[in-house]
C-alpha cells in the first residue's frame, strides 16, 4: 500500500504541473532498488538465488521420490547420472530470470537426432527449454537446442560445438489462472542462447508434452527441473532472480 501511495503522489505532482512543463511527464518515485551486478559475465547479481555453485546439491531433490538428488558433482560441475531420474529444486518459483550453463559431451558420429546430448531445463516443472547438441545434428526444429520443446523452434541456431560450455538466459512469466482453474494469461518466455536472442517473449501453448497438443492445468509456483535423458550432460553456475 505504501508503494502504491508513493506512486500515486508522484503521478499527482506531475498532473499538477503547468501545461508544457517538462515536469508533467517526470516520474520520481518509487526509486528502483539497487542491485549489484555479478563481478564477471554470467556471475550471479547480489539479489540472485544460487541453485548450483559447484559445491553441493542442497538446493535440489530427486523428482522420483523427493529424496536427495542422485546426480554427480565433479570438478565443480553437475553431471546427469543416467537412470537416476530428473532433479528438481526444493523451492518453487513463479516469474523468474534464470541463468543456466550447460555442456554437451562429444559423442560418436552414430549418435544423432534426439540421441545426442539430450536434456532439458523445465520452468515451473512443465515448460521445457530443450538442451541438445545441435551444432551439426539434424532433428525436428521444435526439438533442437533452444526450442520450447514441441512448441517453438529457436529463431536461429546459436549452438556451439560439443565440448564447449553454453549458456541459457531465460526470462519466464508464469501463467495466471482464475479461481475456477481457467487460464487468465498464458506463460511467456524469452530465451538467449550464448547471448543470442532465440525466443522473443513467446506465448506458451501449455505444458510440454511429447505426444499430442499442449494444454494448461491450473497450478501455483513450481520447481525448476533438469532432465535425465540418459546422456551425461553437465551443468554449472545455475542461478535465478525472482521477478
Amino acid at each position: 500500500m505504501a508503494l502504491l501511495a508513493t506512486l500515486l503522489t508522484s503521478v499527482a505532482h506531475a498532473a499538477n504541473a503547468p501545461a508544457g512543463d517538462p515536469k508533467a511527464t517526470e516520474v520520481w518515485s518509487p526509486v528502483p532498488a539497487k542491485v549489484t551486478p555479478g563481478t564477471t559475465a554470467g556471475a550471479p547479481p547480489a539479489d540472485a538465488i544460487v541453485l548450483f555453485d559447484g559445491k553441493h546439491l542442497n538446493a535440489w531433490k530427486s523428482e522420483k521420490d523427493g529424496g536427495p538428488a542422485q546426480w554427480r558433482v565433479e570438478k565443480g560441475e553437475l553431471v546427469v547420472a543416467p537412470g537416476a531420474g530428473d532433479i528438481q529444486t526444493r523451492d518453487s518459483f513463479g516469474d523468474v530470470q534464470l541463468h543456466v550453463e550447460w555442456f554437451a559431451p562429444r559423442l560418436p558420429a552414430d549418435k544423432v537426432d534426439q540421441d545426442r546430448a539430450n536434456s532439458g531445463v523445465f520452468l515451473q516443472d512443465v515448460y521445457e527449454v530443450q538442451v541438445l547438441d545441435s551444432f551439426e545434428n539434424k532433428t525436428y526444429v521444435n526439438g533442437q537446442a533452444g526450442a520450447i520443446y514441441k512448441q517453438y523452434p529457436p529463431l536461429v541456431n546459436a549452438s556451439l560445438p560439443a565440448g564447449q560450455w553454453q549458456t541459457y538466459d531465460i526470462i519466464f512469466t508464469a501463467p495466471r489462472f482464475a479461481s475456477d482453474g481457467s487460464l487468465k494469461s498464458p506463460a511467456r518466455m524469452t530465451v538467449l542462447h550464448n547471448g543470442v536472442l532465440i525466443q522473443n517473449n513467446v506465448s506458451l501453448k501449455g505444458a510440454t508434452v511429447y505426444i499430442g497438443a499442449p494444454s494448461y492445468k491450473a497450478h501455483g509456483d513450481m520447481p525448476i527441473r533438469l532432465q535425465d535423458h540418459s546422456h551425461e550432460v553437465r551443468f554449472r553456475n545455475i542461478w535465478l532472480r525472482k521477478l
